[in-house]
């Protein structure tokens, strides 16, 4: 008896070290989420500035920080909004931890974003704006631009092996971590 109690205390012990790598390795990246759990968390309707702005569901994504909150990101479809808005707003980011975004520590809240883009045929890099739902400026940074990017799509999420993350906006990208 005794001895069957410790084999299984050092098979149980094995398994749980050779877990244990995949374990913190799913914990030190992002995840991007998908299916149900994507269309349950995107609000059809965002918030900013008195305005209930319309989402892009076909321009959004869902991730999982290395901490293991949602963050959530997408475009806004301003059409039909003052200039002011068109001219600020290009997006939306709510987050339920807290995200540096471009070096800026972001809290858990729900913020609005805006790119300021170089005239083309510039390569220049693009300025980034985030805003509270007030619309003031809490974080400024520069969008790095991606000439090699084969396939710029509006916003797309692309998560490394590390624990960071790129945030694309066409071909103009902002570190996540």
């Amino acid at each position: 008896m005794r001895r069957v109690f410790s084999t299984t205390w050092l098979v149980l012990a094995l398994a749980t070290l050779l877990a244990w790598p995949s374990m913190v390795l799913a914990q030190g990246a992002f995840q991007l989420v998908t299916g149900d759990e994507f269309k349950q968390a995107l609000p059809k309707d965002f918030y900013l500035e008195g305005n209930a702005i319309p989402t892009q569901e076909r321009n959004a994504a869902l991730m999982k920080t290395p901490a293991g909150a949602r963050a959530l990101v997408a475009l806004i479809d301003t059409t039909g909004y003052s200039s002011q808005i068109q001219q600020k707003y290009e997006g939306m980011l709510i987050t339920e931890g807290g995200l540096s975004l471009c070096g800026t520590m972001v809290r858990v809240g729900s913020y609005g974003f805006g790119l300021a883009r170089p005239t083309p045929p510039s390569d220049a890099d693009a300025k980034f704006f985030l805003y509270n739902q007030a619309g003031r400026k809490v974080a400024e940074c520069v969008a790095k631009k991606d000439n090699k990017l084969e396939q710029p799509v509006p916003l797309q999420v692309v998560v490394g092996e590390g624990a960071a993350a790129r945030l694309y906006l066409t071909r103009y990208w902002l570190e996540l971590k």
